[in-house]
């Protein structure tokens, strides 16, 4: 059973910004689940597309890839041979993890787990591209670039999974949808302390987009083919192909 998300339950007289570290890692599979509405109908998802999209002698990468959710779900649905899956993430804490946990659910050794910054990285051919609730921790005016290496790196027919917070571009709309997320993470367990803090500790951290731009930023990219696949309040799933 994973251990319970509790770094937000007492009271912190200053809340430090949000960060990927141990403290975080060993508490990630109970905190994004409680706190992402939908999030195991994506990863479900994910191992949908990847059989439709995953191309023998390519890559699929795993892009912030965390504790490996998202790679396990590629790994368990790979119907085609030598493919190769690469998951990546810059914070060491996860990463480490992140090879714990594909070593205890043993899905074959056709995979790495690489500690670096994803938008440095140099892509090898890929059939499958996994961005799953990370972009939104990328500085805006770096999002493009990165997604532009991306369209470049699939090869015809390939698909990004793009998975993210967003925001409503009307006002009223985007204070329910937050409300109603508060009410969620309340369902869940979570107290108000937890949740204003939290919200405090994510502030200029996380920096959600709407469903416009992210779609405007795909078709600037290059991909002529997307569109939103999935929502549950204010997050999102987009699925472009190339």
């Amino acid at each position: 059973m994973p251990a319970k998300d509790q770094i937000y339950s007492t009271y912190q007289e200053k809340v430090e910004a949000f960060q990927f570290d141990d403290a975080v890692a060993s508490v990630f599979s109970d905190m994004i689940k409680r706190s992402v509405p939908g999030y195991e109908a994506i990863i479900t998802m994910i191992g949908v597309f990847t059989q439709a999209h995953a191309k023998p002698d390519t890559h699929c990468y795993d892009l912030g890839c965390s504790l490996g959710a998202s790679t396990i779900a590629i790994l368990a649905n790979l119907d085609t041979k030598n493919c190769q899956v690469i998951a990546i993430d810059k914070s060491v804490s996860m990463a480490q993890r992140c090879r714990q946990n594909l070593k205890q659910v043993n899905l074959g050794n056709n995979y790495t787990v690489q500690c670096e910054d994803i938008r440095e990285i140099t892509f090898k051919p890929a059939s499958v591209i996994v961005l799953n609730f990370t972009l939104q921790f990328i500085p805006a005016l770096e999002r493009l670039p990165l997604l532009t290496k991306i369209y470049n790196a699939l090869l015809p027919g390939g698909v990004l999974i793009l998975s993210e917070k967003i925001c409503a571009e009307n006002t009223k709309l985007n204070t329910l949808q937050t409300e109603l997320h508060h009410a969620f993470k309340k369902a869940q367990g979570y107290s108000d302390l937890e949740i204003s803090q939290k919200r405090s500790a994510l502030d200029n951290v996380l920096v959600p987009e709407s469903q416009e731009t992210h779609e405007s930023r795909l078709r600037e990219a290059g991909f002529k083919q997307s569109q939103m696949w999935f929502q549950c309040l204010n997050f999102a799933s987009f699925y472009a192909v190339k």
